[in-house]
């Protein structure tokens, strides 16, 4: 967010601003701001009412009397019960809430846990002059980096008949050695000046009806394709075919492992967020421990065969990890026995951080967010388009709707990679290309969604179609893309379509010998044709039997063009694979309550 358009925030006038901001939950349907906020306007920006002497006081290092931090001082003293009128000022203060005129019980219970919005709005806006500068604190927490390495060819999804299109974060967690505190959590200092591995990579898909969320893994020893990428020193890395994902970040930071996904995947990738090891510490310190369990005890060590290990050791059952012993859990690897089951550990640390912050509440909690919202911020690094507060907050507005139950963690199933059986895996082909296209085509991970008695989705009003032109009229090129999957193209392909355009009409249609693998088929056409441009686009793709969702706006095309995705690489007529919500392939789906411990490791709980 640029200097011009934080401007002024936090001083008295511009409280009520909140909701044109949209920092207000109203375009959600939640409800009018509580009193608080337009209080808030009247009252310099003090939740609680306190003046502005006290404020001053409390920002400068607290309550010498009760021992507060500075900082939020006044938005944490609440008026006792019964506060009279000569104590706080206002009658019933204690008793109606905050503000001149006060928020009646009725309405005090309906409103009692505001969406996040309001809480930031107050938090942030709401502390004078102080609001300002913490909120330029949090900013200037914030590290960023280019969205992307490299040119993966892929583009954003069309949107569906709301207009709405699914969101992708790529999360990174990196090992980096590069201060003291990450080399005390791991590794020698003779790995300070090491370019960082990506040990954790997982895509956050959310559907574009905001209602459910998917988590992939890929094990970090997967070799996978890595495209040319160039990092921020402008450092060109050549494209490689036989190295493991995790090293992508060596060969031009967290935007080249983004390149490497959209190039893998065929998904158009939003936005990154990277965390190293002392970031990982300081969020599970923050939220207090995050909830994990083993089957029996487990002591990860060295051992006479395998020497290493992440050192956890815990007791069967439940237990609440924190500081050095959360990033245990989440390095674990030879007790949980794989990569793949490493990855579920992951996804448990994930499942219990969530439900922990929903049980405490902590977004009604003034004091707590800003512990949340400092810590966080310090903790991660961003792509560049999401590098401010507000734009993160945006953001972590499109998860509200999603329950617990419909966010599904998976793992893309591998195997031994033959060239280093011992170390590396590859994928299962059909495996992982069955859970890419269900993220490409939106389909739930859960079942959920088909749940009887859910409410329809509302559909939007059709438009007039626009006539195509005749189907000689206009040129169509096409384009061999057909080893999108890693697999050799196949040969001749794109002339063979040509060949069979020409047969139904479109006497123009030529083969290029344009190549770029591409994981889908999609007909593109150019943004200044405009809606004929797409009747003329719709017309290619029904006479090859492509539906509607292939088509594509591109502003750098000439032309209508067919690119032949490696999801059609034999037959005359298209056949879309389909796939149901929930159908995941075997060995994907890997949410556990608790986890097994490989015999080595197993701990009795009391050496």
């Amino acid at each position: 967010m640029g200097q011009s358009s934080v401007r002024g925030e936090g001083t008295r006038g511009n409280v009520p601003r909140a909701r044109e901001m949209g920092w207000d939950d109203d375009p959600h349907g939640a409800g009018e701001a509580t009193g608080a906020a337009a209080d808030a306007s009247r009252e310099a920006g003090s939740p609680d009412g306190s003046t502005r002497a006290e404020r001053r006081r409390g920002a400068a290092g607290g309550d010498a009397r009760s021992g507060r931090r500075g900082g939020g001082g006044g938005s944490r003293r609440l008026p006792k019960k019964g506060a009279d009128k000569k104590g706080d000022g206002r009658k019933g203060a204690g008793r109606k809430g905050v503000g001149r005129k006060g928020v009646d019980k009725k309405a005090g219970k309906r409103k009692a846990l505001r969406w996040v919005a309001i809480t930031l709005a107050v938090l942030i806006l709401g502390t004078a002059g102080a609001g300002y500068l913490y909120y330029e604190h949090l900013n200037g927490n914030i590290r960023g980096g280019s969205r992307a390495g490299g040119n993966s060819g892929v583009k954003k999804a069309a949107p569906n008949a709301l207009g709405d299109t699914p969101l992708n974060i790529l999360m990174i967690g990196s090992d980096s050695r590069a201060d003291d505190k990450n080399i005390a959590l791991g590794g020698g200092k003779n790995d300070r000046d090491r370019k960082p591995l990506a040990d954790v990579q997982m895509l956050l898909h959310i559907s574009a009806d905001r209602e459910n969320a998917s988590i992939v893994s890929v094990p970090r020893d997967t070799v996978v394709p890595i495209p040319e990428c160039k990092d921020e020193a402008g450092t060109t890395y050549p494209a490689t075919t036989n190295r493991p994902i995790n090293e992508s970040l060596q060969r031009g930071g967290p935007g080249c492992t983004l390149t490497t996904w959209e190039n893998l995947t065929g998904v158009y990738i939003d936005h990154w967020m990277m965390v190293d090891f002392a970031g990982v510490v300081a969020m599970a310190d923050e939220v207090g421990g995050v909830p994990v369990c083993v089957k029996t005890g487990v002591w990860d060590r060295s051992t006479r065969n395998v020497k290493g290990g992440s050192g956890l050791k815990l007791p069967e059952g439940t237990t609440e990890v924190q500081g050095e012993q959360a990033l245990q859990w989440l390095r674990t690897r030879h007790a949980f026995g794989s990569d793949q089951n490493r990855a579920k550990a992951q996804h448990m640390y994930m499942n219990g951080m969530m439900k922990k912050l929903q049980s405490q509440n902590a977004w009604s909690d003034t004091g707590r967010l800003m512990g949340l919202a400092d810590t966080a911020t310090r903790a991660l690094q961003v792509s560049d388009e999401i590098k401010s507060v507000k734009r993160l907050f945006d953001l972590s507005m499109q998860l509200k709707n999603v329950k617990l139950d419909r966010l599904t963690t998976a793992t893309i199933p591998t195997k031994p990679y033959p060239a280093n059986p011992n170390a590396w895996l590859e994928m299962v082909p059909a495996s992982a290309e069955k859970m890419w296209t269900m993220l490409r085509d939106d389909v739930a991970f859960d079942k959920n969604g088909d749940r009887a008695g859910a409410k329809p989705k509302p559909t939007a009003s059709a438009k007039p179609a626009t006539p195509a032109d005749a189907p000689g009229s206009f040129g169509v090129t096409i384009v061999n893309g057909t080893d999108g999957s890693g697999e050799q193209a196949v040969q001749g392909r794109a002339g063979s379509l040509a060949e069979i355009l020409r047969g139904k009409g479109f006497t123009r249609a030529e083969s290029s010998p344009e190549g770029g693998p591409r994981k889908d088929t999609v007909v593109v056409y150019p943004k200044g044709d405009g809606d004929r441009g797409k009747a003329n686009a719709q017309s290619v793709a029904k006479a090859l039997g492509l539906p509607d969702s292939a088509i594509r706006i591109d502003v750098k095309a000439e032309g209508i063009k067919l690119i032949v995705g490696a999801d059609w690489r034999e037959g005359s007529v298209y056949k879309r694979p389909t796939h149901t919500a929930g159908d995941l392939p075997e060995g994907a789906d890997d949410k556990a309550t608790c986890m097994d411990v490989y015999s080595v490791y197993k701990w009795d709980g009391k050496s």
